[in-house]
């Protein structure tokens, strides 16, 4: 069941526990949150996504770190039944349904890059067939920590925008 983006006026008129509750499947860093429910009100979709973007760009690498760790490998189904579990399910679709072969290889390419980088590997996937993420995911094993932490966030940002435009309009 899909429901309707609630209107940025109505989130802006929230209290700050209703607030934060719509923004957290969006993103789980708590100082994310914190800071985009304090920037209220936004009046618009655009405004409010552009306050998110410097809200990400804000954070510190632990920040970033907390928003990582509540997302699932690449390949991994979601579990639970919340809205951030579901929108996790719909994003990897096509990642979900590989055939044995490439699933194998994102396995074997979640734990490389996870022990080369200490994270689990982030990509926006809506939209993006399996073949394409593995290759993304193979490529970036080959990025200096820096570079891909830079990439990371790019990541955050482009599945945290698609999750706004989902629960806010």
């Amino acid at each position: 069941m899909t429901v309707a983006p609630l209107p940025v006026r109505a989130f802006d008129a929230l209290d700050a526990t209703g607030a934060a509750a719509v923004l957290r499947p969006c993103c789980a860093s708590r100082a994310w949150v914190d800071a985009v429910v304090a920037g209220r009100p936004y009046g618009d979709l655009a405004a409010l996504t552009a306050a998110a973007d410097a809200a990400l760009t804000a954070l510190d690498w632990s920040d970033v770190r907390e928003a990582l760790d509540a997302h699932p490998r690449i390949g991994e189904r979601a579990t639970g039944s919340g809205t951030e579990a579901g929108w996790s399910r719909n994003e990897q679709a096509a990642a979900a349904t590989v055939d044995e072969r490439v699933a194998a290889e994102l396995n074997a390419g979640n734990g490389a890059y996870e022990h080369r980088f200490g994270h689990v590997f982030l990509i926006c996937a809506t939209g993006r067939a399996a073949t394409e993420i593995l290759a993304a995911l193979n490529a970036r094993l080959g990025h200096d920590p820096e570079l891909e932490r830079t990439v990371v966030r790019a990541e955050l940002q482009a599945i945290v925008r698609l999750r706004l435009a989902k629960a806010l309009g």
